[in-house]
């Protein structure tokens, strides 16, 4: 329901959110409809380069499958073909990746499509049932609904940890592999777990997800600069990253269930700071990893135009920044989308240093897209 609180968006950001959103649709998406498909093995190349070539396949990643099935769910009803390609990528992500003997599903196959690195790692498994649910929501199919169910299993049976947090990674027959618990994973866990609530109701899921947060808020905050941090507290060369801080927050302020929680505090309180150490003002530019200082200077000024979209798609959440929602459209606009498709990576000077264009990317865009979409509705 709209906020009647709220100012009416301003025209200009309504006029150029369709321009980057119509860019979407007729530069993106047919890259990966056409040119980013290989056929044979019905899975998307991992990345293109500048002139829509794939570049030689070393591998398929389940993720990177996972994350397409996303987008082509989001788009069935819009794009042409759209729900075909969704469902070309369900049955390959059963086909290719799931461990027959062992369960859970391998992280990569090599160019043939045999198994490549066997290990089960949590991001993937959260990849998977983050497609699943959103799939699910548009096919309602029994069998989706079979894999998003057995994905939840894994997850609990094998992942699980006694502190509501999860292994980021386990050897191929779940043998341990001494990684513990990691943020990036567990974000995208946490996200797997609301994309499942949002399209059935689910205690389990919901107690876990509550779970996932209290277990985050104790062991990933840092107690003094109160920002989310990449390995657990007290490990060896820690860092965090003004993307992940911003993605958090997306993820606990538009959710009732997480919204004025412990961790949904801490990043309310960080955001600021995030922005401060972590964003240029002036480019707009995000910067990819800091050091948990007061006074911090990055350990790695790339700007990824991931962190791009997250920050965007934070801001919409954020009262009273339409001038700054403006400012961070036209960044992305600017300095990463060309009539070809999109800058991966810029150096601090804001030079391109990536060219290639993986296939990962388009849920970042579509993601930060439907948020914009929502703000603006």
């Amino acid at each position: 329901m709209p906020d009647a609180s709220r100012p009416a968006p301003q025209p200009e950001l309504i006029a150029l959110f369709a321009t980057v959103r119509q860019h979407f649709h007729d530069v993106i998406v047919p890259m990966w409809q056409g040119p980013g498909w290989n056929a044979e093995l019905a899975l998307p190349y991992e990345a293109l380069d500048a002139g829509h070539a794939p570049l030689p396949p070393q591998r398929y990643r389940a993720m990177a499958c996972a994350r397409q099935l996303y987008v082509f769910s989001s788009l069935m009803g819009e794009v042409p073909g759209a729900a075909e390609r969704a469902s070309a990528l369900f049955r390959s992500l059963q086909r290719h990746f799931h461990d027959a003997e062992h369960g859970g599903w391998f992280y990569s196959i090599d160019p043939q499509g045999a198994p490549l690195d066997s290990t089960k790692d949590l991001y993937t498994h959260a990849f998977i049932l983050f497609a699943c649910a959103h799939y699910w929501a548009k096919v309602r199919e029994p069998l989706v609904e079979s894999v998003l169910n057995a994905a939840l299993q894994v997850i609990a049976q094998r992942f699980a940890s006694h502190d509501g947090l999860y292994e980021a990674s386990l050897g191929r027959d779940w043998s341990e592999l001494g990684t513990g618990p990691l943020q990036n994973p567990l974000m995208h866990l946490a996200e797997a777990f609301l994309a499942v609530l949002s399209v059935r109701d689910d205690a389990t899921v919901r107690q876990a997800l509550l779970a996932l947060c209290d277990g985050m808020s104790e062991r990933f905050i840092d107690p003094q600069q109160r920002v989310m941090m990449e390995k657990p507290l007290g490990a060896v060369d820690n860092w965090y990253e003004p993307g992940h801080q911003f993605e958090w927050y997306y993820l606990l302020a538009s959710s009732p269930l997480l919204r004025g929680g412990t961790l949904h505090t801490a990043l309310e309180h960080s955001f600021d700071q995030s922005e401060r150490q972590g964003v240029d003002m002036k480019s707009g530019a995000v910067c990819a990893m800091l050091d948990p200082q007061p006074q911090a200077t990055p350990r790695d000024a790339t700007q990824r135009i991931w962190a791009q979209a997250e920050y965007l798609r934070a801001l919409t959440l954020r009262p009273g920044n339409q001038g700054a929602l403006l400012r961070q459209l036209q960044a992305l606009q600017q300095h990463f989308l060309h009539n070809r498709g999109w800058n991966e990576c810029l150096d601090a000077d804001g030079v391109v240093s990536r060219r290639d264009m993986p296939s990962t990317t388009p849920y970042h865009l579509l993601t930060c897209y439907r948020g914009l979409a929502e703000y603006l509705a």
